[in-house]
């Protein structure tokens, strides 16, 4: 089972930590974690883009010049797609990106992603986190006990919200609940710092 250090919110080290083999020691499964990543981007991505065709440009209902006779190439609207301002041909169109993965895959994902925490030494172990009041200052210094000096994802119990807003604006910290970790902002984020509570939780869900 990996060990790591169990820090306090003074960046003390106040002993070990077994994590699960069944989380935090899988084998990394790098097409997994390529594959959901992709996923969710497309998931995220809007698909509001839209271009007119032909039929959609307002103009262009009377024919430019007679059929024959002119010399010219037969034209039947000014706005044809080869016409400046004209329509486009196979443009894209509001649709939706989104598509499902099988949840053993995902799974597969986030456990490769954690486990890469480990093995990078990358992640945090705090025997608890809580603040007395909403003060940014004092999530800064927690930080700056552990020796922080990059991004970072905090995964809190939910209710914490001194924590949830000493922390939002602080550049490059995101904070997030054991439901919704997802395999993106673990490996988006450089240092991964969670609570032996919320740890129990992970394996408890994920093992």
């Amino acid at each position: 089972m990996p060990k790591v250090d169990l820090y306090n919110m003074k960046g003390e080290v106040v002993g070990d930590y077994q994590l699960s083999d069944n989380v935090f020691g899988v084998e990394i499964n790098d097409l997994a974690l390529h594959t959901v990543v992709v996923n969710q981007l497309a998931n995220r991505r809007q698909g509001t883009q839209s271009t007119k065709t032909k039929s959609e440009v307002r103009g262009g209902g009377k024919k430019p010049w007679r059929q024959k006779g002119t010399g010219r190439a037969r034209q039947g609207s000014i706005r044809s797609a080869q016409w400046i301002k004209g329509g486009i041909v196979l443009g894209p169109k509001p649709r939706s990106y989104k598509y499902t993965l099988p949840k053993k895959l995902k799974r597969i994902a986030l456990k490769s992603a954690l486990t890469s925490k480990v093995v990078e030494n990358e992640i945090f172990v705090l025997d608890s986190l809580a603040l007395d009041a909403i003060k940014t200052k004092s999530m800064v210094g927690v930080l700056n006990n552990l020796k922080v000096d990059s991004t970072a994802l905090i995964v809190i119990d939910s209710g914490n919200e001194n924590v949830i807003k000493s922390a939002r604006n602080i550049p490059g910290v995101k904070t997030a609940f054991v439901n919704t970790i997802n395999v993106f902002d673990i490996l988006k984020y450089d240092k991964f710092i969670i609570t032996k509570d919320v740890v129990e939780k992970v394996e408890e869900v994920y093992a």
